[in-house]
């Protein structure tokens, strides 16, 4: 037995002394190897229970496990491994003293999509930009922005603290 790069290999003669043998082409069997480069994923869990149409289709996180690969929808994510999810709510409070009217006024311009909520629900004034983001009337002086945190809703959030906050130094310089 010999230790090479770490993996044991079966010496069985010392060939040392011998010549080189050549072969003609003629002596060597021709043989051909075919590798399938398609990738095959199973659907499991939730994803499983319906069969899909050809062409319809499947959403889910691909997992790739030692040389396997499983479509499998979010909330099976913690059965088959360690990850778990959570949604995340976020909220700032900024420092606003001009009219709350101007504010939703303003954001109108810049947004297609801004609607007032009822008083019940946002126990106080507060309108909501994109279906995602809410921005209530806190107090003379504050106001905050609430917003469940993914990629879409961060970047709305993102533009409109920008705007309020290029607004607020729009009332300043006039002032």
């Amino acid at each position: 037995m010999a230790d090479i790069a770490g993996v044991r290999v079966l010496y069985t003669g010392d060939y040392s002394r011998e010549e080189d043998c050549h072969l003609c082409a003629a002596e060597i069997l021709q043989f051909s190897l075919y590798f399938n480069s398609e990738k095959m994923a199973k659907t499991i869990r939730r994803l499983a229970e319906k069969t899909p149409e050809v062409g319809e289709t499947v959403s889910g996180f691909l997992v790739k496990k030692a040389f396997t690969y499983q479509i499998m929808a979010l909330d099976d994510l913690h059965v088959f491994s360690q990850l778990s999810t959570e949604n995340i709510s976020q909220r700032i409070t900024i420092a606003y003293s001009g009219a709350f009217g101007v504010l939703k006024h303003r954001l109108k311009q810049i947004f297609e999509s801004v609607e007032s909520l009822p008083d019940e629900e946002s126990e106080g004034p507060a309108f909501r930009v994109h279906e995602r983001l809410t921005v209530k009337y806190e107090s003379e002086k504050h106001i905050s922005l609430h917003w469940r945190s993914d990629p879409i809703s961060n970047m709305v959030s993102d533009s409109v603290i920008i705007s309020i906050l290029l607004i607020l130094i729009l009332i300043t310089s006039y002032c």
